[in-house]
């Protein structure tokens, strides 16, 4: 029983990450004029949806309700981007930066949720690792995006 509540309280903050992710990138799209941001900050909120809907199929097989939820600190994140926005203006570095950070969040819950001290069914830790791994991928696209204007700076 204790595995099946370690699983859920899982994927329960994994769905928050996911859900704070989406809503930093929306406001990553609403805070740019670049269309080729915008094409990529959807990308990653696609991404985040599927994600969100695969764990949440997870939660209701333990029999728990789907999670709509985002965590505090995705709120206060949330926050910082609007502080920083407003001494930065709408900077393409500082957004790709802010986006930079919370791509490093995803990551750490990631790793979290796969270092748990209760061990978690196998089908739950396939789907996290692939997760985790596509969210890397997703990262190391808007590191390498804020690297390069960065350069050109």
């Amino acid at each position: 029983m204790a595995t099946n509540e370690k699983a859920t309280e899982v994927l329960n903050d994994l769905v928050k990450i996911n859900n704070d992710r989406i809503e930093g990138y929306d406001k990553a799209t609403a805070q740019t004029q670049d269309n080729d941001l915008k094409i990529l900050f959807k990308q990653m909120v696609d991404e985040s949806r599927k994600y969100v809907n695969e764990l949440n199929q997870q939660l209701s097989l333990y029999g728990k309700e789907i999670q709509t939820d985002s965590t505090v600190s995705g709120k206060i994140y949330r926050t910082w981007m609007d502080v920083k926005r407003a001494f930065t203006g709408n900077d393409r570095h500082a957004i790709l930066a802010s986006c930079e950070h919370g791509e490093d969040a995803a990551q750490s819950a990631y790793q979290d949720a796969l270092n748990t001290d209760e061990p978690l069914p196998n089908d739950l830790r396939e789907l996290i690792t692939k997760q985790k791994a596509s969210l890397k991928r997703s990262h190391d696209i808007i590191k390498q995006q804020r690297d390069l204007e960065k350069v050109s700076q």
